[in-house]
């Protein structure tokens, strides 16, 4: 488990175990059905497997036993598992499963997401490779870590020293704003990686493994928990705009420095893609 920093709120030590217990157990699901899942099509390109709705049942009852009055939204569910009457201020965003592609391919590089907001601002957060063992975690206002040990940002502070990562929506056009930036970048930093799963693209920006990203169309349980993991580690998380990053936007720029990330900001601006 994480390692307490000094001073934390004991409740928020608390939603951040449980968040923590919450994706190693579902990650426990992934690796026992890993290389034996059957997949159906949500839409174009974008699949689901029997192992993204174990996954997240699981992290559902691990929620609904500690917090039973909180709210959750997770990717493969209704809007919310709670009636309108027992919603609160607090809400668990989960992804269950963030890289179904990569996981029906048996690609090892997938992950669990989970955060919890109160009031749309996040508490907690937390980011598990079932593969590698490696648990992100973040607590606002009492830094990031890996496995327990804290993180930073790396202080790459421009784009021709940049590794970026990104990704793609599951329709892609030609004239689309990821893969017009894209077509930039890859030209203009020292490589972009598009790995296929949005919450560790973020986590590793935390850990100082990239340096920036960016993506146009992800969805809150993509971001929530990998935002927060950044922004404890010491990195720069808006909207392409420079503003701050709404809960529920789909858009997000991120960077470990705020020079790289107003590099990123005047490409953007040039290529007329800010919104």
């Amino acid at each position: 488990m994480h390692t307490r920093t000094r001073g934390t709120d004991p409740d928020v030590e608390c939603y951040l175990n449980v968040c923590e217990n919450a994706v190693r157990l579902a990650g426990a699901v992934l690796l026992d059905h890993f290389g034996r899942v059957s997949a159906r099509k949500k839409g174009p390109s974008d699949l689901i497997t029997e192992a993204d709705l174990a996954s997240q049942e699981v992290v559902r009852q691990t929620i609904q036993k500690a917090f039973p009055d909180h709210s959750l939204i997770g990717e493969e569910d209704p809007p919310d598992q709670f009636p309108p009457e027992r919603q609160s201020d607090f809400r668990w965003i989960v992804d269950p499963l963030d890289g179904t592609t990569n996981y029906f391919h048996q690609v090892p590089f997938f992950s669990v997401s989970l955060a919890l907001e109160r009031c749309e601002e996040a508490l907690v957060g937390a980011v598990y490779n079932p593969i590698s063992g490696e648990c992100f975690t973040a607590a606002a206002k009492h830094g990031a870590f890996l496995n327990g040990v804290a993180l930073r940002t790396s202080d790459v502070r421009t784009m021709s020293e940049a590794l970026i990562a990104t990704g793609f929506p599951p329709a892609v056009t030609p004239d689309g704003p990821d893969l017009r930036l894209f077509n930039e970048i890859v030209l203009m930093s020292q490589s972009v990686r598009r790995t296929g799963s949005a919450a560790l693209n973020l986590a590793y920006v935390a850990a100082g493994r990239f340096d920036a990203g960016w993506s146009f169309s992800t969805k809150i349980w993509d971001v929530a928990a990998g935002a927060l993991l950044i922004q404890e580690a010491g990195g720069v998380v808006t909207s392409f705009s420079g503003g701050r990053r709404s809960p529920d936007m789909g858009e997000f720029l991120v960077a470990a420095t705020p020079e790289l990330h107003g590099e990123i900001r005047l490409l953007v601006r040039r290529l007329g893609l800010s919104r």
